[in-house]
């Protein structure tokens, strides 16, 4: 690979990629970003190689771990989601939990959630505020990957097939 500015404009979102084979390349290139980075669908970045990259996807394009990005070129840039510190709630009581989602989800905080746990980057305003509701949040540093949200770009299809 040359040291010439690479241009990714195609996103193969990982969960629709089964099936597809990436282009045989002699490395693989990973390009690490925290959330708020993987939102930018225009941007340069630099990869750990010293190699500058730019990424031109439309607008609205949320990258997630585990995606590739195609150049014209059928260079493959798969897509890393960063550690970076976050804030999680555990919680056995599912009504506490979900009361916890809906004050964070007022404030209109991104948020990921698990089987009894909900995580959103690390706030200590927020993290008051979930200790007020009487739960405990945990501080460690973890890849954030939130929910896309009800009207959020998403990856599949509306009225075909789904019952309501």
């Amino acid at each position: 690979m040359t040291n010439r500015l690479r241009i990714f404009t195609q996103h193969l979102p990982a969960r629709r990629r089964s099936g597809l084979a990436a282009a045989p390349s002699a490395e693989t290139l990973r390009l690490v970003l925290p959330f708020e980075q993987r939102q930018k669908a225009r941007q340069r970045a630099r990869l750990a190689a010293g190699l500058d990259v730019g990424i031109q996807l439309p607008r609205g394009t949320v990258l997630r771990g585990g995606d590739q990005l195609r150049a014209l070129d059928g260079t493959v840039l798969e897509i890393v989601a960063a550690r970076e510190p976050v804030s999680t709630v555990w919680c056995r009581d599912l009504r506490r939990l979900a009361q916890v989602a809906y004050h964070l989800g007022n404030r209109h905080v991104a948020l990921e959630i698990g089987a009894g746990w909900v995580r959103y980057l690390a706030d200590h305003v927020l993290d008051s505020m979930v200790a007020q509701l009487g739960l405990t949040v945990v501080h460690n540093d973890e890849p954030f990957e939130p929910e896309s949200g009800a009207y959020g770009s998403h990856d599949h299809a509306h009225g075909h097939g789904h019952t309501h």
